[in-house]
């Protein structure tokens, strides 16, 4: 685009913005994809006077990204992942790491189950845990319902009333369960898609 061209469509910021204040000492804990976001929490909060301590995990080491801004944006980095062909394997470190050190707040960015072992493992230690949602979203207002999920014993939104929720009152069960509802037919799409790409004569990767 060039100097005054206008965007005439344009949709947000959605939901809430992230409470970022002086805590004390802070674990973040990102994994996948949502290591980037959660790297701007880590920077946001140690600028906020925090003492951050960042996680970052992924399946396996090849999925690992960003280690060396995490590394520069924390006082303390750790590198988990799933079949530990890297760092600490699974999460199960933490507990270990909350019980030899006290932290004020924790916050969680990545796939639901590692949210969910997360917050488990920071609710019997009364971390004050913070979970960001983000499932598909359709009209982003609250409208559809499609971003769903119960938290503390309510239904929310995530466009509007979220992203950021309290992870000790997220009902994970039951957002794990809608997020497997469509399963087999992604699945089918999938295959679907492949087999049409492989008739056109185009690579899939």
């Amino acid at each position: 685009m060039n100097e005054g061209d206008n965007i005439d469509n344009i949709t947000g910021p959605l939901g809430n913005p992230s409470e970022i204040k002086k805590f004390g000492k802070v674990l973040c804990v990102g994994g996948s994809v949502m290591i980037a976001p959660l790297l701007l929490q880590s920077k946001t909060m140690r600028a906020a006077g925090n003492s951050v301590t960042t996680v970052i995990g992924a399946r396996s080491k090849e999925f690992l990204m960003m280690e060396n801004e995490g590394k520069a944006l924390s006082d303390a980095f750790y590198v988990s992942t799933d079949d530990g062909s890297k760092g600490n394997k699974g999460l199960d470190f933490l507990c270990d790491l909350l019980k030899k050190e006290k932290f004020d707040r924790c916050v969680a960015m990545g796939p639901v189950v590692m949210m969910q072992t997360v917050s488990d493992i920071t609710k019997p230690l009364g971390v004050p845990t913070v979970v960001t949602l983000t499932p598909i979203m359709i009209d982003g207002m609250g409208m559809c319902g499609v971003c769903r999920v119960t938290v503390g014993g309510k239904m929310q939104f995530g466009c509007v009333d979220g992203p950021e929720f309290d992870g000790h009152q997220v009902d994970f069960e039951g957002l794990i369960k809608r997020q497997r509802l469509m399963l087999p037919e992604e699945r089918l799409s999938s295959e679907l898609w492949e087999i049409g790409e492989c008739k056109c004569g185009r690579s899939k990767a």
